[in-house]
């Protein structure tokens, strides 16, 4: 008998700015709020669950000791709920539903959760390094002392694709007029998962001009094109999917919402580090057996915004497919939970438009990426 994966609820938290409304909310219950959400919304008995696959990034402080483990206590589960913490940088939380797809297709699991959270106001980026050099002696021969910088990188990318700030600034704009569009007609809402009184997105900016944004600082260049306008926001949040097999789903009751119809990983340049979604897309397209005029959405990730630009750049596909809720510029960019927020709204996305094929890629630190593809049932 062939096993599959299929994800049955997906939800998220609202991603909060920095210093913003979840702010004061430590990651490990904002892990619990998305755990709860999941089992509040199926009616599954989290004692089925066979394992939490988690991604964070900066596994520091509030975030460390394994804080997949820490979340399904702090949300009431059973004690024999395992949980495990993944990292793959910002891909991370893409990466706990590749192992949770692998898992229920191997027969590893019939029940999981895959998804991430970070708090970035709490831990901040590169906190987990503490002073220290992450790098080491060999891998610093090889590229240089210094070690990457991906706001170089994003700079590194507007030369090869001959981008313009001016383009970069106008794709910035869009992120978050689609985003203030997606907000105002409720779009977002059945996704979302309160916490307190914050119920939606904060990063969202309203009224924004080219004038505007060409007036911000250019920080990893004088001569630069990347400003905090064109680039992802520093952000909180948490995000999470319940994933089952077919079979295992109508013996519980749950109805599926989308396949994983193909998975992906690729690696590239570490020190341009953003350039790995064309490779990763490539590959998920052939596995898949899939056109990308097939695909009906396709979400990558706004860590700056070379990145989806020269993605488009590289497959000529329709610009208004891509990112069609806004993106991280406008959203934000919660490292270890934006894997799982990307493949949330892209499944509601997919179920909301009858949309029958997704795809969704991201770039990471040290220079990978991951790909999925999901079918809407």
């Amino acid at each position: 008998m062939s096993r599959d994966a299929v994800i049955v609820e997906a939800v998220r938290t609202p991603v909060g700015k920095r210093g913003g409304g979840l702010a004061p909310v430590h990651p490990a219950d904002l892990t619990a709020l998305v755990l709860t959400a999941l089992a509040d919304r199926t009616g599954l008995d989290p004692a089925v669950v066979d394992d939490v696959i988690w991604g964070c990034v900066s596994q520091s402080g509030e975030q460390t000791g394994n804080i997949a483990r820490t979340g399904v206590l702090a949300a009431g589960w059973p004690e024999s709920v395992p949980a495990t913490t993944v990292d793959r940088q910002c891909g991370s939380s893409q990466q706990s539903l590749h192992f949770a797809a692998a898992g229920l297709i191997a027969g590893h699991y019939d029940v999981v959760v895959a998804g991430g959270v970070e708090s970035m106001s709490r831990v901040p980026m590169f906190s987990s390094a503490a002073g220290q050099d992450p790098l080491g002696p060999r891998y610093h021969q090889r590229y240089g002392e210094g070690g990457p910088n991906q706001g170089i990188g994003a700079e590194m990318m507007a030369d090869r694709w001959h981008l313009s700030r001016t383009q970069l600034d106008e794709f910035a704009l869009t992120s978050h007029e689609r985003a203030a569009a997606a907000q105002d007609s409720g779009r977002f809402e059945a996704q979302i998962v309160p916490v307190g009184d914050v119920t939606t997105d904060e990063g969202i900016r309203r009224g924004g001009t080219l004038e505007a944004l060409a007036g911000l600082k250019t920080p990893f260049r004088a001569d630069g094109v990347i400003s905090a306008g064109n680039a992802s926001q520093i952000s909180d949040g948490a995000a999470a999917l319940l994933m089952t097999t077919t079979d295992r789903a109508r013996e519980l009751g749950l109805t599926p919402v989308a396949r994983v119809r193909a998975t992906a990983l690729a690696g590239a340049d570490p020190v341009i580090m953003l350039t790995a979604p064309i490779p990763a897309t490539q590959k998920v397209l052939q596995r898949s057996g899939l056109r990308l005029d097939e695909i009906g959405a396709y979400e990558v990730n706004e860590a700056f915004a070379p990145v989806p630009l020269a993605w488009l750049a590289e497959f000529g596909a329709d610009p208004k497919l891509l990112n069609p809720n806004g993106g991280a510029i406008a959203l934000g960019h919660p490292l270890g939970a934006s894997g799982a927020r990307l493949l949330t709204t892209l499944v509601h996305h997919l179920r909301d438009h009858g949309i029958r094929y997704g795809l969704q890629t991201m770039c990471e630190g040290g220079g990978t990426a991951n790909a999925t593809i999901l079918e809407l049932l």
